[in-house]
């Protein structure tokens, strides 16, 4: 019984190491540069630093828009501006970061078209744009430090949407009809 629990295990623990196995032979190959926009609010600033110096040591163009200090501020303010980047067509993708990065996902899913996701390890944050087309990293930076927001955020930026599996356009097709409501 016991032999036949750890062949699960390795078989699961293998299935979800596929996608990021592939991932990973992506970013060698050469991975895209990004036009990025970066947002935190006041819990999120730790965080930030780090991020935005990891994504220009890759090659990425990085624009900040806030916050710039540890002072309190309200972090729906700091989503809509970097949603309002990302709409604009000035930046491609976003990242968020915040204490637990739930409030900033909550907030960045607030306006259409986009579609944000919080992830804190590398399988969700290939997943979520590759299956659900998702345009902002959500993080939290009393959940993660630097080294393990660096995996996500190569995870999260060498995903691609598989737009040509019909199962996924239909789903994230539904997911833009529901902002219409």
């Amino acid at each position: 019984m016991k032999d036949e629990g750890m062949a699960r295990r390795r078989l699961l623990g293998g299935l979800a190491a596929a996608p990021l196995a592939a991932a990973q032979g992506r970013a060698a190959a050469g991975p895209a540069k990004w036009k990025l926009v970066v947002g935190c609010d006041h819990a999120g600033f730790p965080l930030k630093g780090p991020v935005i110096q990891t994504l220009q040591a890759w090659g990425h163009t990085v624009k900040d828009i806030g916050t710039y200090s540890t002072l309190p501020v309200d972090f729906p303010d700091i989503a809509q501006r970097l949603c309002n980047e990302i709409l604009s067509g000035r930046s491609q993708r976003g990242i968020m970061v915040c204490g637990t990065g739930v409030g900033a996902a909550i907030a960045v899913n607030k306006v259409r078209g986009m579609r944000a996701a919080l992830c804190h390890d590398t399988f969700c944050a290939h997943q979520c744009v590759e299956h659900d087309d998702v345009n902002v990293l959500c993080l939290g930076a009393w959940i993660i430090g630097p080294k393990l927001a660096e995996e996500v955020l190569n995870a999260y930026l060498n995903a691609r949407f598989a737009s040509e599996d019909a199962d996924l356009k239909r789903r994230v097709q539904k997911l833009m009809e529901m902002e219409k409501r």
